[in-house]
């Protein structure tokens, strides 16, 4: 027996509603609670540069493409720069995912698919931090989102084989020929006069009879494949796995339909070749200014890139943040099970729908395998950086749960992993830490006196540090020096050159002149791996304070 979940379209967009301002809510928690880590005060200090100078520094020392730095520009400029403001643009995007998914659930799967992902979405623990850090990846999953949906409505619409643009100027063709709307006589009498608003433009906007949006969807869903697919790739330069993914189902999908000769339709109609192919040309034509910088920022992450080679460990990692099964110790392998139980049901719901399935398929394994492919040669694979498969993932999910097929299963099992998602959540926002640079700044700035040095062992630390020290030193004009050891990064325009021992002589020649140096110490495994910057400073000075904070050490050092 197949207890389906009805109801009208009001009371279907209530409960999204709802469920789409519970997960905005979730987004905003305690949004500026947790202190502004490396990264996001990196984005901060990008984003408030001139656009001339944002796109320079961000060709120059950053492996990502400018989109998200620019809106922030302008999001800046208008509510500043303190955290919760930053971070609200990461979980507007956010919450505004969660109506889409809404959307492309019901459009391959009906309500209960569309309704259940909308709640995964929504609860998803891996989903709500990144909402809270000032960073792309929610904009990142907002765009892939809006080009799935997009794609979905073309594949489900036979209207997608007619030429692009045929609608469009269909409905152009219509505007030209509309007629005036004829007066309505019997409404109330009133002393207004109307012809002044409806004469010239007004009257060819607001006094006749338009077409319905719905002769033009079909056009509209090309156009928003095409801006928010490249949106996608001028967020996150992996995001050229979700284009990869994308075109290998569409054109295998073009070919098993050539090549079919059963008779037998797929849930899924691929669009003509020649609208597939302008697509693609129309993405590339809005993503090709950033193309040049693309290779640029890909060769310096072939040379030299942080990440550790992945193994079968971080491999799992990665899939169980993912999923989702982040509950502690023991209840962690339970839930692991049991979501895997629904992943597993919900490929048999898509049993009879095979083409749903391989594209869901081929959404969530090709970035995958592709950052593990590539990661053989230059380690790239990186949980963060495939937030958007959540969404895929969160479908197969909903599906597993609309295979119960009894509206108490459904309910049940849909309320066990809510209360799985809600409590790894509420482990975030109690004991998630992130690096406190308020604590360090707000000592150097107690304890600083003229003519201090402070020297940061990885040139990238100064700007977290100065995006809490920067108000001190107006408050109390305090003058300090600071640079970047062994380089600065306003000097040389490199984020983390490692010290060597042929930096040591340049390090002491730094020191001379200055009677108190502090070192902020930071991100020394990957900058200085050993530890050659305290040991040369405690070589000439004596070391006289420290002062531990989440992230890193403060240590003052003074001549003897």
């Amino acid at each position: 027996m197949n207890e389906e979940i009805e109801m009208d379209g009001l009371a279907s967009w209530l409960v999204i509603t709802f469920i789409t301002l519970f997960g905005a809510w979730l987004r905003v928690l305690l949004l500026a609670n947790k202190g502004m880590w490396l990264d996001e005060t990196f984005s901060v200090w990008l984003a408030s540069h001139t656009l001339g100078d944002l796109l320079q520094w961000t060709i120059k020392i950053d492996p990502h493409p400018p989109l998200y730095y620019l809106l922030l520009h302008y999001w800046i400029a208008y509510f500043g720069d303190t955290p919760y403001y930053v971070r609200l643009l990461s979980a507007l995007f956010g919450a505004g995912t969660i109506p889409i998914i809404y959307l492309i659930g019901k459009r391959i799967s009906g309500d209960v698919v569309g309704w259940a992902a909308a709640v995964f979405l929504a609860l998803s623990p891996f989903n709500i931090y990144f909402a809270q850090e000032t960073r792309m990846y929610t904009l990142l999953t907002f765009n892939a989102t809006v080009a799935i949906y997009a794609l979905v409505r073309l594949l489900t619409d036979p209207r997608s084989a007619n030429p692009i643009g045929s609608q469009f100027w269909a409905y152009l063709q219509a505007w030209r020929r509309l007629e005036p709307v004829e007066p309505d006589t019997q409404r109330e009498f009133s002393y207004q006069d109307e012809s002044l608003s409806q004469s010239g433009w007004r009257a060819r906007l607001f006094g006749y009879r338009w077409p319905p949006i719905q002769s033009i969807e079909t056009d509209l869903a090309w156009l928003a494949l095409i801006v928010f697919s490249a949106a996608t790739l001028l967020t996150h330069n992996t995001a050229v796995f979700f284009s990869l993914a994308v075109n290998l189902f569409v054109l295998g999908l073009m070919l098993f339909q050539r090549l079919n000769k059963t008779g037998t339709q797929p849930a899924f109609q691929a669009p003509s070749f020649d609208n597939w192919i302008k697509a693609q040309v129309g993405i590339f034509v809005l993503w090709s200014p950033w193309m040049l910088a693309f290779l640029r920022q890909a060769s310096r992450v072939y040379q030299e890139f942080w990440l550790p080679k992945p193994n079968w460990d971080t491999v799992m990692q990665t899939l169980r943040a993912l999923l989702n099964a982040s509950a502690p110790g023991q209840a962690s392998q339970i839930m692991t099970w049991v979501l895997c139980a629904v992943l597993c049901l919900g490929l048999i719901y898509y049993r009879k729908k095979l083409s749903i399935f391989l594209f869901l398929a081929a959404l969530f394994a090709v970035p995958v395998l592709g950052e593990l492919l590539v990661s053989i040669q230059r380690p790239i694979f990186y949980a963060r950086t495939l937030i958007w498969i959540t969404i895929p993932l969160s479908l197969v999910l909903a599906a597993g749960i609309a295979q119960l097929r009894f509206r108490f299963l459904m309910i049940l099992a849909t309320g066990i992993l809510a209360t799985n998602y809600l409590f790894s959540g509420g482990d975030y926002y109690r004991f998630v830490q992130k690096e406190d640079w308020g604590t360090a700044a707000g000592y150097v700035a107690n304890f600083a006196q003229k003519d201090d040095l402070i020297l940061f062992n990885s040139n990238f630390v100064v700007i977290p540090f100065n995006y809490y020290f920067e108000a001190y030193e107006k408050q109390y004009s305090l003058q300090v020096l600071k640079h970047g050891v062994p380089l600065d990064l306003f000097e040389s325009g490199i984020l983390e050159p490692r010290m060597t021992t042929e930096d040591i002589p340049g390090l002491i020649s730094l020191l001379s002149g200055h009677d108190r140096v502090w070192l902020v110490y930071s991100h020394d495994s990957y900058t200085d791996p050993l530890g050659l910057v305290p040991q040369t400073l405690a070589s000439h000075k004596t070391l006289i304070q420290t002062r531990d904070f989440y992230g890193g050490q403060v240590q003052l050092y003074e001549t003897p």
